[in-house]
């Protein structure tokens, strides 16, 4: 029964698409975000369902769409150079069959990121594309928050729909988007317009982000937690009265430190003392490894590079008992361990080129974000008051995916590149109304001097 009710629900979806081709689009982030497949028993398992979404969307584009507006931005070109890197990498792996399982999700994540900006030629296309994905990530999340509430989850235990522990469903990378999309939340309860403002929105709204915040919590995540620190933060920076909301904040975790699990404040309690922890001792170690072997292999090793890894650390215990302090220190060797971080993934695995071209394009997001913030901050008009709360808004959301990303190896993340695929479309939205806007007033005065001049005399 749950065959046919994701496979009617996708059959309609896809349908719709035939009459609005950008829909496709819809379609593809639905299915990359939510993976219906991996829900189903039988039906959508067999059928290619995400190239299928891919090539409608690229077919309907080049058929139906209007391509007048469509621009294509420098940070697009970036991303299809970083593909190619990536596939030339890809030829002196030296385990070619995991690295080409890899090669086969991320090829089709850069690729597609690289043409959505093309059909984000509208606002209403924008605001529909962050509404899909929101809502598509939220449908993960509320689960997550259900269960959490009802049985307060547990570090790998906490079950997202399915038991398969990748994409979106693997506890630290939807801690990670569940903090970052809130602030996306909070822009569309605000000024969107498929769903305008009012009670309704407003109480979803504010329900879907409590239960981001409980991500962090039902998962044990500790990058959650450090997310949550940078959104505290980064929602004070236009927040007229800090000192009151700081203290407000002071006040709920006084209030909410009591309700959760126990299992949640022990776990937490490792981010200090992550010398005892073997997690952590773990993670250093595999960043140093990689940062050593950065240096015998430059352009990187392709990827899976980090199988190659051989670590020993050494983890410290403090235990006090009646007063007295006992240290136990345990060497601990491991192999083969995953990078843990974005950024020694990249370095890992696509040597210093790679890692410079995907910073380059994480920090051209951020700045571009913010030239549009401080341009807009200050307008009033209607059609322009929505444009400066969208730039901090994709931008927190952007700084969120950094700071967590350095412990969650999330580097190609396909939500995360949909995500740099809006800022492109939106950049470049703006910018051509800008030239638009712009280009009538001079047109005006170029048809005023060219009218026939009456002599006075």
């Amino acid at each position: 029964m749950r065959d046919l009710v994701f496979l009617g629900f996708l059959a309609a979806f896809i349908a719709l698409g035939f009459r609005r081709p950008f829909l496709f689009v819809l379609v593809y982030a639905y299915i990359d975000i939510v993976s219906p497949q991996r829900l189903t028993y039988y039906l959508l398992n067999s059928i290619p369902i995400s190239m299928i979404a891919a090539a409608l969307a690229i077919l309907g584009w080049l058929v139906a769409d209007n391509k007048a507006n469509a621009r294509f931005a420098p940070r697009q070109g970036l991303i299809i150079v970083l593909l190619i890197y990536c596939g030339i990498t890809m030829t002196w792996s030296n385990f070619p069959i995991d690295a080409a399982q890899k090669w086969d999700w991320v090829w089709k994540g850069l690729a597609f990121s690289a043409f959505l900006p093309l059909t984000l030629h509208t606002r209403l296309r924008i605001e529909a594309l962050i509404l899909t994905m929101i809502l598509c990530a939220g449908s993960i999340i509320i689960v997550g928050g259900l269960k959490t509430v009802t049985s307060g989850g547990g570090y790998g235990v906490l079950n997202l729909m399915v038991s398969n522990n990748s994409g979106l469903y693997e506890s630290s990378i939807i801690s990670t988007v569940a903090i970052a999309i809130i602030p996306l939340i909070f822009f569309m309860m605000k000024h969107g317009t498929i769903f305008p403002p009012e009670w309704r929105v407003t109480l979803f709204g504010l329900a879907l982000c409590f239960a981001c915040l409980l991500m962090p919590i039902g998962t044990e995540a500790r990058t959650g937690l450090v997310c949550i620190g940078v959104l505290a933060v980064l929602l004070l920076r236009f927040s007229k009265r800090r000192m009151v909301w700081i203290g407000l904040a002071g006040l709920a975790g006084l209030i909410a430190l009591p309700l959760l699990p126990s299992s949640f404040t022990q776990r937490m309690d490792t981010i200090k003392e992550y010398k005892a922890d073997e997690s952590a001792g773990t993670r250093l170690a595999v960043w140093a490894w990689t940062w050593e072997y950065a240096k015998d292999h430059p352009m990187g090793g392709g990827f899976h590079s980090y199988r190659e890894n051989r670590i020993s650390f050494q983890t410290v215990k403090k235990t006090e008992s009646g007063g007295n302090t006992t240290i136990e220190a345990k060497q601990e060797t491991d192999e083969g361990r995953a990078f843990h971080s974005a950024y020694f993934e990249m370095l890992g695995e696509q040597g210093y080129p790679g890692l410079a071209l995907w910073l380059l394009i994480q920090g051209i997001g951020l700045f571009r974000m913010e030239v549009i913030n401080r341009r807009y901050r200050n307008k009033t008009a209607e059609h322009q008051r929505w444009i400066a709360p969208l730039a901090i808004a994709l931008q927190n959301t952007q700084i969120i995916y950094l700071v967590g990303s350095l412990f969650v190896g999330i580097a190609f993340q396909p939500f995360i590149w949909m995500l740099i695929a809006i800022q492109i479309g939106f950049d470049t939205y703006v910018s051509r109304r800008a030239r638009e806007a712009a280009f009538v007033p001079v047109a005006k005065r170029a048809r005023a001097t060219a009218l026939p001049q009456v002599s006075e005399s």
